[in-house]
């Protein structure tokens, strides 16, 4: 057996998380609006992490748009939420069609120390 033989045997298929933050999945939903709007839309949080999410929404949006959020979540007996700024900072535009809606990266540009403890704690109750 030559070396390269030896090297494919060895090697295999696997995942290298390269994040920052490892992600949790999730399903919440969300309300956005654009900086510059007043009207509200809704969407679905598929992922969270500390510095970001991954959601599903129901338009398009281009990179790089700066959206206001505000995650709703049930803890225990009560209604909560986490509000935050973020930005899109990558889309799957395909996902349109399998899923029916775009698939997008929110990266946290700002979120009050309150709102980032409620998002820390959550993530680890979900995740234990």
């Amino acid at each position: 057996m030559n070396e390269k033989t030896q090297l494919q045997k060895k090697t295999g298929i696997f995942t290298v998380e390269r994040r920052k933050h490892p992600r949790i999945s999730v399903e919440f939903p969300f309300d956005y609006s654009f900086m510059e709007g007043k009207e509200t839309y809704g969407g679905i949080v598929a992922n969270a992490s500390e510095g970001g999410l991954l959601v599903y929404l129901p338009q398009r949006i281009e990179i790089g748009t700066v959206l206001k959020i505000e995650i709703l979540y049930v803890q225990g007996l009560e209604f909560s939420t986490i509000k935050a700024i973020a930005k899109v900072v990558w889309s799957d535009l395909a996902s349109k069609m399998s899923w029916g809606e775009y698939r997008y990266g929110l990266q946290f540009i700002h979120i009050e120390e309150q709102d980032y403890h409620r998002l820390i704690n959550l993530l680890k109750e979900i995740g234990k």
